[in-house]
């Protein structure tokens, strides 16, 4: 998980540099409303303990993990509450597993639109937020089995819940960036979660 301790020390870095420069933000005070737009990248990380598409022949797969990219637009109603409509792409986590009579490869791709509601806590430049929301995504799954098992491809769209927290830090009233944890509800035999460093221009 290289990429995610990678985000985890830019983040600290970047509130450290925060908390000890003069172009941080109280979002109480400075530009506590409005509309805001922003993008982020992230780590995915995914763990299956069985596909349900060919029932008892695929179980105990290791988990993957992908790089992922969000874009978002939201509205700050105040301080403490926001809404926000974002494009989720988790992109393709796959990985070799091995099978009692065959081995192979799979691919899972993800992707779709989330309405989230959001909780913040402003302590002076640091931002404490946690969101709650629902996903609604299309999900690819492909199994590449070695002879004789055959191949398996598997498309269809769901939704979920999705819920995260966060800690941010804005510069200069109107940029704001955050480091965020998020868990995609699927099943009880999937682990679904990112990583996210985001950043946002708050008008």
């Amino acid at each position: 998980m290289t990429n995610t301790r990678k985000l985890l020390a830019a983040s600290a870095a970047l509130a450290l540099g925060a908390l000890t420069s003069t172009a941080f933000a109280d979002p109480k005070e400075d530009n506590p409303n409005g509309a805001y737009v922003g993008g982020g990248w992230g780590q995915f990380r995914l763990d299956i303990d069985g596909f349900s598409e060919v029932t008892d022949t695929v179980n105990d797969i290791s988990e993957s993990d992908d790089n992922a990219w969000k874009l978002f637009a939201g509205y700050r109603f105040n301080p403490y509450i926001a809404v926000e409509a974002a494009y989720l792409n988790f992109g393709e986590p796959g990985d070799d597993f091995e099978t009692s009579g065959t081995d192979g490869n799979y691919r899972v791709e993800l992707s779709g639109f989330s309405p989230y509601i959001i909780g913040s806590v402003p302590l002076g430049p640091v931002e404490l937020s946690a969101r709650v929301g629902y996903y609604f995504y299309d999900v690819d799954v492909h199994l590449d089995l070695d002879d004789p098992g055959p191949d398996v491809d598997s498309k269809h769209s769901d939704s979920d819940f999705i819920y995260g927290a966060a800690v941010g830090v804005t510069f200069f009233n109107h940029l704001h960036a955050q480091l965020e944890y998020e868990v995609i509800n699927i099943d009880s035999d999937i682990d679904a979660n990112a990583v996210w460093l985001t950043g946002a221009y708050r008008f």
